[in-house]
């Protein structure tokens, strides 16, 4: 059963007028006009109609918050929350390439993640930045137990970079590799300290590269 008081950021004794506030917010960060075909944005917005239908109407609202009351003392787990993984299958990307995180929380029965909004308690969500802050984009799960009104958080923090960057980080470890080869002039390759040393010097000149430019 959704939580449309957590889903609106309000507590459950709102009053009307919060709950249009709420929602008047909600509808205008989720219209699909302003994120054309994007299904995420588009769920939301159905659950921002939704939850505004049933909380304006006052027996409808009656019969849910029973309902919802009900649900919570049966379900509720009665452990602090935790969360066991949170993690992302990178953290340097470029913008518009896709990024997958995965979560898995215990003894939570409501769980947020920022920017995205309420999820189940563990699974895999892939989507793609189109736009940094100040080269950053950080995503924060939100894991809380409401019978013991404890949360805790975790943040991943996903770093930008340029294509240019990459291309060129790519052709050194191409070249490095070259060299690696065994030539007339050098029948057995680079010895294998020598490889090692450039392996960690270019790796240093690319990260020294990343923050040049975030510096900039």
């Amino acid at each position: 059963m959704k939580n449309y008081y957590y889903f609106l950021s309000l507590p459950e004794n709102a009053s009307e007028e919060e709950i249009k506030k709420a929602y008047r917010k909600l509808s205008l960060k989720y219209h699909p006009d302003k994120n054309e075909n994007d299904d995420f944005f588009a769920a939301r917005f159905r659950e921002a109609q939704e939850a505004y239908k049933i909380l304006m109407d006052k027996e409808k609202r009656r019969i849910y918050d029973d309902n919802l009351g009900h649900q919570q003392r049966t379900n509720r787990p009665n452990l602090p929350p935790s969360i066991k993984t949170f993690s992302a299958n990178k953290i340097h990307a470029v913008k518009g390439e896709e990024i997958i995180i995965t979560w898995q929380t215990n003894q939570a029965d409501i769980v947020k993640i920022l920017p995205f909004g309420l999820e189940k308690s563990y699974g895999e969500r892939a989507f793609k930045i189109t736009e940094f802050k100040d080269g950053k984009f950080q995503l924060l799960l939100h894991a809380t137990n409401s019978l013991l009104n404890k949360t805790v958080v975790r943040a991943i923090t996903i770093t930008e970079v340029f294509e240019n960057d990459k291309e060129k980080f790519r052709n050194e470890v191409e070249e490095l590799f070259k060299t690696q080869q065994p030539t007339r002039t050098n029948p057995h390759g680079q010895p294998k300290f020598l490889r090692i040393f450039l392996a960690i010097l270019f790796l240093v000149i690319a990260i020294l590269l990343l923050v040049k430019n975030f510096s900039e």
